[in-house]
């Protein structure tokens, strides 16, 4: 049904949240401190885990924040653009309301070159990688009303008023054949779009690196055009993914929202996807966590209520 929400585990979840508050003006819709709960130790795979969550809405999918107890004392690290793992995900805005300026005020750390966006094209979109408080990167794409924004069915949210949205999921590999392979024969369809990038001033001013040379793939995952985006750097090169990311550790996660998880959880497990538990019920909906074959963490969610607001055909009404 698409990408319902992102998730990222942080180490000060006042702070994080604060920051992301500020930028996009999202209207936070639940927060709880969870603990002794056997679903929740059944959900992340750890007996006894506490944590405290917070979600944010953003007008066509969840960002989902969490602060587990055990990692009080870990490291957190900035997240390399060339990877590996879930590198970022997009927050979009007209150009009008430039959430490159948005989240610069707010105290965001600019990753990309220069002293704005860059216009990788001329085709009324342009781009920025920062990192927020505790070093995870994201991007920034502005959008004019033009050719670019209707191809890719994002000027709708223009249209209708919308100041900030987001959009995919970025995950860096070392082998991007491999994992597009992987979740073509997952999701049981193919990626609509390939690209090899060789050198692009641009598109390197962007990473904030010298020179780039890079492969892409996209799956656009729903009617909103959000989106799976996968690459592969060959210059420089992404490191070999070393084993499965913890559910819990710091960084991004994602899922995608189903219709009946029992039977997708039966289906993935049969194509040879690793579950960390069987689904679990968490209130109001279902939930499950998984590892793709590079190693990074996924979900499924079926909402009980189809009617819940927070449900990808309901949010993107």
């Amino acid at each position: 049904m698409g990408v319902n929400h992102i998730g990222l585990s942080v180490k000060d979840l006042d702070k994080t949240l604060a920051f992301y508050q500020q930028a996009s003006g999202f209207k936070l819709v639940h927060r709880e401190a969870v603990s002794n709960s056997a679903a929740a130790d059944q959900l992340f795979g750890i007996e006894g885990v506490a944590y405290e969550i917070a979600v944010l809405e953003a007008p066509n999918m969840l960002f989902e924040f969490i602060e587990f107890e055990h990692n009080a004392d870990a490291a957190i690290t900035k997240m390399p653009v060339f990877g590996p793992g879930m590198t970022h995900t997009c927050f979009q805005t007209p150009s009008s309301n430039s959430g490159y300026d948005i989240f610069r005020d707010a105290g965001a750390e600019i990753l990309s070159y220069t002293d704005g966006p860059i216009d990788l094209g001329g085709y009324g979109v342009t781009y920025a990688y920062g990192y927020d408080p505790e070093g995870n990167m994201f991007e920034m794409e502005q959008l004019d009303a033009g050719p670019m924004a209707e191809v890719e069915q994002k000027v709708r949210w223009i249209d209708e008023g919308h100041s900030m949205w987001m959009t995919q999921v970025a995950l860096v590999t070392h082998d991007i054949e491999r994992l597009t392979n992987w979740y073509a024969e997952m999701m049981a369809f193919k990626p609509y779009r390939i690209g090899d990038y060789e050198g692009h001033p641009r598109m390197a001013e962007v990473a904030g690196e010298p020179y780039l040379s890079l492969l892409a793939s996209w799956f656009r995952m729903d009617r909103r055009a959000k989106t799976l985006e996968f690459w592969q750097y060959r210059d420089p090169i992404t490191p070999v993914n070393q084993g499965k990311r913890g559910v819990t550790d710091f960084g991004y996660s994602y899922s995608i929202e189903v219709g009946d998880i029992q039977a997708e959880y039966s289906r993935m497990a049969d194509l040879g996807v690793e579950f960390v538990s069987a689904p679990a019920d968490m209130g109001d909906y279902h939930q499950v966590y998984a590892h793709d074959v590079d190693g990074n963490v996924f979900a499924l969610r079926q909402w009980k209520d189809p009617d819940s607001p927070f449900s990808v055909p309901n949010l993107e009404q």
